[in-house]
């Protein structure tokens, strides 16, 4: 018998050599697939999956926009001979079903049975089931017994993760929770409606901010916790689901960041609740099952402390997978005569530097994308500049001509930048620095502060540089250039990073005709 186990051990170890061997003879008959990591990565992979050794990998963002370090996990997990699941975000499970998975499977000498949906197909079920994050971390955070325990787990897009985790955790209680808590409690009827009048008006009394939100003071707090105690307190039947679930959030969770979203046009509001940390409660997911998390750019360093320690993940083979620097280089011009974004002079000197970038020979050489993260501050930018270019000027458009000017906020521009031209110049008008004038992004800031922990080093700058290299991805594809109009990358002492972020670059000192003649690389 210990004869035997030897054998298979030392078949298994072959694993990793097989998958070097396929992928490798894959790809070259592949020749446009050009990332340099390929097989370095299958192995891991494959090496995570014999040993059951949960493992965290960064590809860099340009990878991540590209998607063709795809094939190297996939080639993994189809020739892993028993079963496993991949969480894949619902954008990119077509591309990998109907592209990817067919390319390799017609290479491999045999078919694993593959299946896409939100729960296990089947008890006698040996393959690959694709998921999307929201189904399986649904049936962890709140079992339902979807899917098998002990599974190896693929994660892909995990520079998500955190925000994945807390969406799940998210409650949003409406107009029907109201009515439900009045169905339950039928002689607290009375009550129940002159408490939420109360809050109402206490909720449209907050001054409107572009964020349409606003944290719950301690006041309205303190009315809620009173009602749901009371009710608690009657035997005659229990809190509605979402009520007790806010209920129980209040007494787990010791940083609950509750919130109000406010339709101030139709006079309607929802209260909302998530956790501020999902560290603690993430920590027991992560042990269940060996788990091999895929991202872009989730931490500065290949151990990424941070992003480790905001998920609660311990014990994991971590690697960082460096840039292709001939292939993802960009152009980075870098001004230094504009103030900073909190001086009163910044609007009206970005305007003209705008104009100016705009009418430069680079600025006709293809699309441009404008990134303005302050919500007012992006719509005055685009009425400025439609006013001199006309039509060329969309505002979070997905239909921006070859020679358009596209205006948006972040979070759009991440959203849609598959489905729009790769520009040739990409404008940042200020860092990517979550605005604590947005209430969820204060709360999460106090709720560190409470911790006595340095919560711009530990949130905000991370977000930061993640947002910013996703952003800069495309232009990554052209070898573009960017211009990053905050100068507080060269005042700050952060500033380093922010550049090490945007590495590899060769920096420009201005962008007339002959501004090929005025670089260094670094």
């Amino acid at each position: 018998m210990k004869g035997n186990f030897a054998v298979l051990i030392e078949i298994d170890r072959v694993l990793e050599a097989r998958v070097h061997q396929q992928l490798r003879a894959f790809l070259r008959q592949q020749a446009a697939i050009t990332w340099p990591h390929h097989l370095t990565m299958a192995r891991l992979v494959a090496r995570a999956l014999r040993l059951g050794r949960s493992a965290l990998m960064q590809v860099g963002s340009s990878a991540v926009y590209d998607g063709n370090y795809r094939l190297s996990y996939l080639m993994s997990l189809l020739m892993w001979p028993e079963p496993a699941i991949l969480v894949l975000p619902e954008p990119l499970q077509q591309a990998v079903q109907l592209i990817d998975i067919p390319r390799l499977q017609q290479w491999l000498p045999s078919r694993k049975p593959v299946h896409c949906g939100d729960r296990w197909p089947d008890p006698q079920f040996q393959g690959l089931l694709i998921t999307s994050p929201s189904a399986w971390l649904s049936d962890q955070l709140h079992p339902q017994n979807r899917f098998p325990k002990g599974l190896p787990v693929v994660i892909d897009g995990s520079d998500d993760l955190e925000d994945w985790i807390r969406q799940s955790l998210t409650l949003t209680l409406g107009a029907r929770a109201w009515e439900a808590l009045m169905q339950a409690y039928p002689h607290y009827r009375e009550t129940i409606r002159d408490v939420r009048i109360q809050l109402t008006q206490q909720v449209f009394q907050h001054p409107p901010n572009p964020y349409r939100c606003h944290l719950v003071d301690p006041d309205e707090q303190a009315q809620l916790q009173a009602l749901l105690t009371g009710l608690s307190a009657d035997s005659t039947a229990p809190l509605p689901q979402p009520w007790r679930q806010l209920q129980a959030a209040w007494s787990q969770a010791a940083d609950l960041l509750l919130w109000t979203v406010i339709n101030r046009d139709q006079g309607q509001w929802q209260l909302c609740s998530a956790p501020a940390h999902v560290a603690a409660i993430a920590q027991p997911l992560w042990a269940q099952q060996p788990l091999v998390l895929i991202g872009g750019d989730l931490d500065t360093t290949a151990e990424a402390p941070m992003y480790r320690q905001r998920l609660g993940l311990s014990d994991l083979t971590c690697v960082k997978f460096g840039p292709d620097r001939r292939a993802e280089g960009i152009q980075l011009y870098l001004p230094d005569r504009l103030p900073p974004p909190n001086n009163p002079e910044f609007q009206s000197l970005l305007s003209h530097e705008l104009v100016h970038l705009l009418i430069t020979p680079l600025a006709q050489q293809g699309p441009v994308v404008i990134l303005v993260g302050d919500l007012p501050l992006k719509g005055q930018i685009g009425s400025t500049l439609a006013a001199q270019f006309g039509s060329r000027v969309q505002v979070e458009s997905t239909t921006v001509a070859d020679h358009g000017i596209l205006v948006s906020g972040w979070q759009f521009w991440r959203t849609h930048q598959r489905q729009l031209p790769q520009p040739q110049l990409l404008i940042i008008a200020t860092l990517p620095i979550p605005s604590l004038e947005d209430p969820t992004v204060a709360g999460r800031v106090a709720s560190y502060k409470r911790k006595r922990q340095d919560w711009f080093r530990l949130y905000l700058l991370p977000t930061a540089l993640n947002e910013l290299q996703r952003a800069i991805a495309p232009v990554r594809q052209r070898q573009g250039t960017v211009a990053l109009l905050d100068s507080r990358v060269n005042s700050r002492s952060y500033g380093r990073e922010i550049l090490d972020a945007l590495s590899p670059f060769a920096r420009l000192h201005q962008l007339e005709s002959n501004w090929l003649d005025s670089t260094h690389c670094q």
